[in-house]
């Protein structure tokens, strides 16, 4: 159910045009920063796929993607994306991305299955973003370089966002902070994950979690995952599992952790056959993707997304996405949320 948060004495610290401004400015500045970080070139991305080819991303394996038929094409069913992980994968190949490049979109997508509330909409927008890795980069000590990288333009735009509005100070520490999830499980064993990540982020501020979709010890995942994209059973050097993870900070706004980035090195063979056994699902064998994965027609690369919305949301200190974004929200929430200063667009 939809879910309303209203931060005690909220007043928004920039109003609607500056907002406006703020947006484009962290849009513009982040993405060329992220691009030039990873050396990645900008490619146009579809809003819809075909049904039936196993090129949506699925998330968790429960929500519902939005269907269309198209009246062309004998009423074959489109779905509009989730995201692109699987699709992304594709383009690297089709456009012959060398190792160490590659490729970033903006990403438009509905979520009809979402929980309404401060940080989740109907609209999803995010950069999503791959590159291309040989098979000895496929380690968590990469995953983490990437990680720092991407860390880092994100600190350049939280200074540029200051100097555009002074009175916006920089809370970013200086270095993220890498946690296992059954490192976090063990430091915090009577919470829940959601409970764990909120602890977590308000001691260090920026945490990026490692290990995304396994089951920890306690017989649970953290978090679920999509098989068929994330390495997420793949042992490393200190025996835990997952080449993935989340990125999350401290948002002192909401009073909550918040999640910016969701990203991972990707399947190769081994990990797809073994984690569409785990979930049961080999059935997806025979669809389109994975056929190509099989055949060795894919590269290895490490991709994710970066959520536009949130992130403008973080940098402006705003108390809700309909702030930054415009979508549908329940009439009752709208006008909750005005009563308490909060402008939903």
């Amino acid at each position: 159910m939809a879910k309303l948060t209203i931060p005690k004495g909220y007043s928004p610290i920039i109003d609607l045009k500056q907002t406006e401004l703020g947006i484009k400015s962290i849009k513009d500045f982040f993405q060329s920063n992220l691009s030039s970080e990873l050396r990645l070139r900008r490619v146009t991305a579809p809003l819809f796929v075909e049904q039936g080819t196993g090129i949506n991303d699925d998330l968790t394996g429960v929500e519902r993607p939005v269907q269309f038929p198209i009246k062309d094409m004998d009423n074959v069913n489109a779905e509009i994306v989730h995201s692109l992980a699987k699709w992304k994968r594709l383009t690297l190949a089709d456009y012959e991305i060398e190792k160490g490049y590659g490729i970033y979109t903006d990403m438009n997508a509905i979520r009809a299955d979402e929980e309404l509330g401060n940080m989740h909409s109907l609209y999803v927008d995010q950069w999503d973003w791959e590159l291309v890795v040989d098979e000895s980069e496929r380690t968590i000590s990469f995953l983490k370089e990437i990680v720092v990288r991407i860390y880092d333009a994100m600190l350049r735009t939280e200074y540029m966002v200051f100097e555009l509005f002074p009175a916006i100070k920089p809370i970013l520490p200086r270095k993220i902070t890498f946690i296992h999830a059954e490192e976090l499980l063990q430091k915090y064993p009577s919470l829940t994950p959601k409970q764990r990540e909120d602890a977590i982020c308000e001691e260090f501020g920026a945490v990026f979690i490692i290990g995304i979709g396994a089951n920890l010890s306690n017989g649970e995942p953290h978090d679920l995952r999509s098989p068929d994209y994330d390495d997420w059973t793949t042992p490393n050097d200190d025996n835990y599992i997952g080449l993935n993870g989340d990125l999350l900070v401290w948002n002192n706004v909401l009073e909550k952790s918040m999640e910016l980035s969701s990203m991972g090195i990707r399947v190769d063979k081994a990990a797809l056959l073994k984690q569409l056994a785990l979930k049961e699902q080999n059935n997806r064998l025979s669809l389109f993707f994975h056929k190509k994965l099989i055949n060795d027609e894919l590269p290895l690369c490490i991709g994710g997304g970066i959520g536009q919305s949130r992130l403008c949301m973080f940098y402006l200190r705003k108390a809700h996405i309909g702030e930054i974004q415009s979508s549908i929200w329940p009439k009752e929430m709208r006008a909750n949320a005005r009563k308490n200063g909060i402008f939903l667009i």
